[in-house]
């Protein structure tokens, strides 16, 4: 067969040349070394949203109404709090803020925005530059300035939107004030630095917002050491000898090494959830070399040289390996369908890294362990322990087959307790939600206390930024913009009638008053000019018809007139055929009302309309994480199962094994999912792939028992065979559990907690696995040999050749040549 001949050249190679084949697998290492300096992180909400209708319908209505191309700008925001923000002293303080911003070299300050400018403009109009403004302040009263502000929260409907709820108006006071400086260039070099710097010599407690901080490499300096020094040790314990360890570590290193490489050559950005394709790879790295090793020195212990147990070992194991590898791409290659960018990166990296995997442990570890060991024979290498893990007559090994002792009494009855019990539990895992929060990538304000005890890898022990973020969040009204981006002729008479009308009624979720909706647009813009200007408001009276304030005639030149003001550019594009109509939403609704408000003052426009704004956004994201979901999942049970029904078709002529071997990881998932419920965690963006992780990994356990029941079936009754296998294989699949759920369940300790409950929850996905085929697949294997073999015209089981127990007296090289010749396989 194929793979035989694939097998018998890869043994011939390790046989005869294997330094060869370790010196060719560093030199590739080595070039994969390349690739590292070219990898760049990505971080933030944009990386996941990129792709979406709505969130290309903002980049629409950036672009047209947005800066004129060469006006670059970026803004600042300066958070001021105080036990009265806006007392005079306050006050000062953020005015001496903006000035001594704007009279930086290098800032390039365009304008300034505050409640202290509107303040000081309520004292004196005159005063229109923030020097001017500052001698204002300085120079009126404690009174003066309470008035002013009184004043200015009544003639300015703007002032009260940048200072936080507890504004007092009769106090004139409020505990936070927000201001915005504004730039002219999208990038300043250490923009933020330098204003924290500036703002600090002013006194007074004054923050630089600041973005959200770019934590990857952080979390990969507390993660990475942390899961080497916990492999370390559960490798030492698995196994107990340091040239064997020496050899894991090297390969698990090379397996990252050649990933990361790739990850560069390929420019792919190393976005947070690729944090996880390093444990995941050494997780899968460390089963592969357990059981390399393990089935080695079972082979070794039955007196085998060094080449006929290697040679056995790859029989075996490089099967199991290739069915695992082939499944677990699956898995992973299944996020491709994903909506979200950074989730098929993350599939496309993890499917590689598994295939770097298979080919480091599969070929390089076999060729290096026969390397070692023959220099073991000719030189004093030291040499420690080369037992198996798992033994029939230890504890351990009695543990393990509680499973064979209940698939040897009642195997039928115990899986229809486990469908049962799977079906319950399937219907409560249903209720676990979807969401996308820009919190999810976000780390928490403060760092865990045992995070400061790791020396020079500690993080800081706060974020300021987002310290800042939740400030504002805690003290100021958080409104919603919904933004219809509205395309067709607007320079049809009956345009802007056509806008004002499609603003009536609007649903609850909207603000407004009336029948009429809160609303910012090329209307509002008229009206506003028409109050101020009495040219334009004849203008305006000549070309309206109805005697509403709205025009409806001769609108190329009315916009021609309001175009003087400056603010056209804004609510109107250059080719005068698309606008953008800014209502405001409840704050306190949900993102799905707001998506379908949004929705709703859509479809009132004659012309084409789309809704947009963060919520609608969000929540489109978040609808998809489910659509993620369910398609990986299906994707990867289906083409995982094709894949096993026709591998085991292929390789034992038994494709009915394919499906047994699928059973486990079905009660996984579900296990899964309904832990996520009940513990609280939702499907988010980043643990959207969860489930496709969750088949991949955990077919790994089961097929390493079906594959080894299959090979020792075919020489020994059932219950020995299944024994074997469980106890044989089982020492390694749980050797493996741990050092993976080590592994993987360091996450826990990234700055980011949405990556350290996608840890836990692929650990629990891997503990999920293991146990399912420990103790659930040993049943369905017998209930598998049983239909197999079962008579439908005399109504019994065929047991003739290998009966469920041994026949007393009779050895292994008594029975048929086919097992004499492959009993060992």
């Amino acid at each position: 067969m194929g793979h035989q001949r694939y097998i018998d050249w890869v043994n011939e190679r390790i046989a005869t040349s294997p330094g060869r084949i370790v010196l060719l697998f560093l030199v590739v290492t080595v070039a994969f070394t390349g690739g590292l300096s070219a990898i760049e992180t990505e971080t933030g909400q944009q990386q996941f949203i990129e792709d979406l209708d709505s969130y290309e319908t903002f980049q629409d209505i950036q672009r047209d109404f947005g800066a004129s191309f060469g006006e670059s700008t970026t803004t600042t925001t300066l958070l001021q709090q105080d036990d009265n923000a806006l007392s005079k002293q306050s006050l000062v303080q953020s005015l001496r803020a903006q000035e001594r911003l704007a009279d930086a070299d290098g800032m390039r300050v365009s304008e300034t925005s505050s409640p202290a400018r509107q303040v000081a403009r309520t004292l004196d109009p005159d005063a229109t530059t923030l020097g001017a403004q500052l001698t204002v302040l300085e120079g009126a009263t404690e009174r003066e300035v309470a008035q002013a502000v009184r004043t200015t929260a009544e003639t300015n409907p703007g002032f009260t939107s940048s200072v936080s709820e507890d504004f007092n108006r009769e106090a004139a006071s409020a505990s936070v004030t927000e201001s915005t400086v504004t730039h002219d260039a999208a990038e300043i070099d250490n923009r933020e630095e330098r204003a924290r710097d500036i703002v600090g010599t002013v006194g007074g407690d004054i923050r630089v917002l600041g973005s959200t901080p770019n934590t990857i490499t952080t979390s990969l300096g507390i993660v990475l050491p942390a899961a080497f020094v916990l492999i370390v040790t559960f490798l030492l314990i698995a196994y107990r000898d340091l040239v064997d360890l020496a050899l894991g570590v090297v390969a698990i290193v090379m397996a990252l090494i050649w990933t990361f490489g790739f990850i560069g050559f390929a420019d792919i950005p190393f976005n947070p959830l690729l944090v996880s394709v390093p444990p995941l790879l050494i997780a899968v790295g460390i089963d592969f070399g357990i059981h390399v090793v393990n089935r080695y020195r079972e082979a070794r212990a039955e007196g085998r040289d060094i080449v006929d147990a290697m040679d056995v070992t790859n029989r075996q194991v490089l099967v199991a390996f290739g069915i695992v590898t082939g499944t677990t791409v699956i898995g992973f290659l299944s996020n491709l369908v994903s909506a979200f960018p950074p989730n098929r990166d993350f599939g496309l990296v993890a499917a590689v890294g598994i295939v770097f995997t298979f080919l480091i442990f599969g070929i390089f570890l076999p060729a290096a362990k026969v390397y070692i060991d023959r220099l073991r024979e000719r030189y004093p290498v030291p040499t420690f322990s080369q037992e198996p893990l798992g033994s029939e007559d230890s504890a351990f090994g009695r543990l393990l087959s509680g499973g064979v002792s209940i698939a040897k009494r009642t195997p039928v009855i115990f899986l229809l307790v486990v469908l049962v019990s799977t079906t319950v539990v399937g219907g409560y895992a249903t209720g676990v939600s979807t969401e996308f929060d820009a919190e999810d990538l976000q780390p928490a304000e403060e760092t865990p206390d045992f995070l400061q005890y790791l020396g020079p890898l500690a993080p800081p022990e706060s974020f300021q930024s987002i310290e800042n973020r939740n400030l504002r969040d805690r003290h100021f009204d958080q409104e919603e913009q919904v933004i219809v981006y509205v395309e067709g002729d607007l320079r049809r008479d009956d345009a802007l009638e056509s806008l004002n009308r499609a603003s009536r009624n609007p649903p609850d979720e909207i603000e407004g008053e009336g029948r009429e909706a809160e609303v910012t647009s090329l209307v509002t813009l008229v009206r506003d000019r028409a109050e101020q200007d009495p040219q334009f408001r004849a203008l305006v009276s000549r070309n309206d018809h109805n005697d509403n304030g709205i025009p409806d005639d001769n609108l190329p030149v009315i916009y021609d007139a309001l175009a003087e003001s400056g603010q056209l550019d804004q609510f109107l594009s250059e080719d005068r055929r698309s606008t953008q109509v800014i209502y405001t939403a409840d704050g306190t609704a949900t993102n799905a009302e707001i998506a379908a408000a949004g929705d709703e003052v859509a479809g009132n426009y004659r012309a084409d309309a789309s809704p947009t704004g963060i919520a609608i956004v969000f929540n489109a994201a978040g609808a998809l994480i489910l659509d993620t979901v369910i398609q990986s999942l299906l994707i990867t049970l289906v083409g995982s199962s094709l894949f096993l029904v026709g591998i085991y078709w292929v390789l034992e002529g038994k494709p009915s094994l394919g499906v047994a071997n699928i059973i486990p990881i079905a009660v996984a998932v579900v296990a899964l999912v309904a832990t996520m419920r009940f513990v609280g965690i939702d499907f988010n963006a980043i643990n959207g792939s969860i489930l496709a992780i969750t088949v991949g990994l955990g077919t790994d356990y089961a097929v390493h028992v079906v594959h080894r029941f299959a090979d020792e079936r075919e020489s020994m009754a059932l219950e020995p065979a299944l024994r074997r296998t469980v106890v044989g294989t089982g020492g390694a699949l749980t050797g493996s559990m741990l050092t993976t759920v080590g592994g993987i369940g360091v996450l826990v300790l990234a700055l980011n907690p949405v990556i350290g409950n996608f840890g836990l929850l692929t650990a629990l996905s891997v503990v999920y696995a293991y146990l399912a085929s420990m103790f659930i697949l040993p049943s369905v294997l017998v209930v598998w040999d049983r239909l197999r073999r079962y008579d439908g015209a005399s109504g019994t089981v065929a047991d003739t050749i290998f009966p469920w127990t041994d026949e007393p007296g009779v050895t292994t090289d008594q029975r048929p040549a086919k097992a004499a010749t492959e009993g060992d396989k």
